[in-house]
């Protein structure tokens, strides 16, 4: 037993010994080497692989990152470089309104205006719809049960008003109700409503002209405005610190025309009033200053309101006082009787023998009023409308030299003139007029040709400014808000037709008309006043003319001694036994010289 003692402590100071303990821990670490050695080298090879793998990868991923950016930055680096700057910046055309149009003492006629879309939310209404609509309905003029039904129509999106004014959207806006929404856009308001629609015309919802000088002029009202490229930030708004400097900045152009909107209301008003006498289809007046072709007034009936055009008859649209054809009758008469006398085939005293009528080949030609008016001069001729004595006038003209002159007048030529879709006059070929001795015998006295109402009075322009075919123009040009004119248009150069005396002396036989003729109901005391009627058959579409329709007109001319405006009448289709030029149209010229002589402040006659 203590044998057995003493082995035991010897054994537990041992186990306590440190450097048995660090002996104990090396034979155990040698041994551990030993018995791991093989597998430790087997593995260094693997590792070795696994690095030259992981650099050849990223090896291989740099250069295909170079060869990459090499492409990106060089070969299409331009082109980066631009798609980037498109995405950064936007090209922007900044809305430009058109030019207002104005009439010769400066009253607007057309002009841009802001108007608003009214648009209702009723899910965003924060009272119920009846508050609202009771609120609404005397500012829209609307019924407010209506605006109730309408609220309840839709949640969103309710277009209450297209085209609200300014003033009217203010005072919405004042009403500060949620759930209404304003959204402002342009458009074309004509002041004048439909008082010079025929020349002004309108814009369609497209803001382009459609009709008048608001087609024919589009160049000149519409703004010239240039693209200009913004840049926008990352969220796609605009910085308008890169603007360009002024870029909206516009003229203040305007418009003007020659025609003066006190005339063309004192014009439509004789007019329709004739009309409505003699039930009538259709009707016009034009009043042209002859020494330029400056037109002061042309009114069509019917007509339309330009702020609504989309309610009127497309025909409207076209004026037929450029753009339909018509036989001018009796009052061509004073034009052949110039063409007579500049060729000197008769002279301002001749006498000729009116019988009632003539035969012409296999013709027989009648006065309108189926009688003779015996020995007659020429001016009696024109007082009484005389066709067999015109027929004789012309009879002493070669037939090829008096289809020459209707060429110089212009027949079957179109008019140049500012307005649009105007047409050409018709006349027959020279070969088959000089073929016919019928031909020029209709001629005559206004028939077998036609022409337009304005192509008629620039004829009696020439008769009024000594002889000078002039342009029939509405444009005078462009001014600014001061007056002084910055664009007026270039015109055909006035052609000498008739000599001034040739000219005087027929105004002063058509001043006879009004004294002693057709023409009385045109008289104004005080005035000399030159004219001729006319009371023409209308052609039928079939050949021939209709029996149960015809054109009256009248033409005057003032002043007889420095002749200078010439005023046209014309009523289609009145009805009545009593239907005549010196009825129906001469009564319209007196009203619109009656207006005319203060405008223009033409002193009395001194006669």
């Amino acid at each position: 037993m203590p044998m057995q003692k003493s082995s035991n402590r010897t054994k537990l100071r041992n186990f306590r010994n440190p450097v048995f303990k660090r002996r104990q821990k090396g034979s155990q670490h040698r041994l551990a080497q030993g018995e791991l050695g093989s597998d430790t080298q087997d593995q260094i090879p693997n590792t070795k692989s696994r690095l030259f793998v992981v650099w050849g990868v990223l090896m291989v991923a740099g250069l295909g990152l170079a060869i990459n950016l090499y492409h990106l930055q060089i070969v299409r680096g331009a082109k980066l470089t631009e798609k980037a700057r498109n995405q950064q910046m936007v090209n922007l055309r900044p809305f430009m309104p058109r030019r207002p149009v104005v009439d010769r003492n400066n009253n607007v006629l057309a002009i841009d205006r802001p108007v608003y879309t009214l648009y209702a939310h009723p899910k965003l209404f924060d009272k119920s719809n009846e508050a609202i609509a009771q609120q609404l309905a005397p500012i829209l003029a609307k019924d407010a049960a209506e605006l109730v039904k309408v609220f309840q129509s839709k949640k969103s999106g309710i277009v209450l008003d297209a085209s609200l004014p300014e003033e009217i959207s203010d005072r919405v806006t004042s009403l500060s109700l949620n759930g209404l929404e304003l959204i402002s856009k342009y458009s074309r308001y004509y002041p004048a409503e439909d008082l010079v629609a025929d020349v002004v015309g309108y814009v369609n919802v497209d803001r382009r002209g459609q009709a008048g000088v608001e087609y024919s002029q589009e160049k000149l009202l519409e703004r010239s405005v240039q693209t200009v490229r913004l840049s926008r930030s990352g969220n796609g708004m605009l910085k308008p610190d890169y603007a360009p400097e002024g870029f909206m900045h516009f003229d203040d152009l305007r418009l003007q025309l020659t025609i003066d909107t006190r005339l063309q209301r004192a014009a439509r008003a004789a007019l329709k009033q004739q009309m409505e006498k003699f039930n009538a289809k259709r009707g016009a007046v034009i009043v042209m200053d002859a020494l330029d072709g400056s037109l002061l007034a042309l009114v069509s009936q019917p007509t339309y309101n330009p702020n609504e055009y989309s309610r009127a008859d497309i025909s409207l649209f076209k004026n037929w006082t450029v753009a339909d054809l018509y036989e001018p009758g009796s009052t061509f008469k004073p034009l052949n009787v110039a063409i007579a006398l500049e060729n000197g085939v008769i002279k301002a005293d001749d006498i000729f023998n009116d019988s009632g009528s003539i035969k012409v080949a296999n013709y027989t030609i009648q006065n309108a009023m189926l009688n003779g008016y015996g020995r007659i001069s020429i001016a009696q001729i024109l007082q009484n409308s005389s066709n067999i004595g015109m027929v004789k006038i012309i009879q002493r003209l070669q037939p090829s030299v008096y289809y020459n002159w209707l060429e110089r007048l212009g027949l079957g030529q179109t008019v140049d003139t500012d307005l649009p879709f105007e047409v050409g006059g018709r006349l027959k070929s020279q070969e088959e007029f000089i073929a016919s001795p019928i031909e020029p015998a209709t001629t005559s006295f206004g028939q077998g040709f036609s022409l337009t109402p304005l192509q008629l009075v620039q004829m009696h322009g020439a008769l009024a400014n000594g002889g000078k075919l002039v342009t029939p123009h509405v444009i005078r040009g462009l001014i600014d808000s001061k007056g002084q004119m910055h664009y007026s248009p270039n015109r055909t150069t006035p052609r000498q037709i008739f000599s001034a005396s040739t000219a005087q002396k027929v105004v002063e036989m058509m001043e006879t008309v009004v004294s002693e003729g057709t023409g009385k109901p045109s008289q104004i005391p005080g005035y000399r006043i030159a004219g001729k009627t006319g009371t023409a058959q209308k052609a039928s579409s079939s050949g021939g003319y209709l029996s149960n329709a015809k054109i009256t007109s009248f033409v005057g001319i003032l002043p007889v001694e420095s002749p200078r405006y010439v005023v046209l009448a014309l009523v289609d289709e009145p009805k009545g036994a009593n239907a005549y030029g010196s009825t129906v149209a001469a009564p319209i010229v007196k009203s619109v010289m009656e207006a005319l002589i203060p405008i223009e402040k033409i002193p009395p006659s001194r006669d």
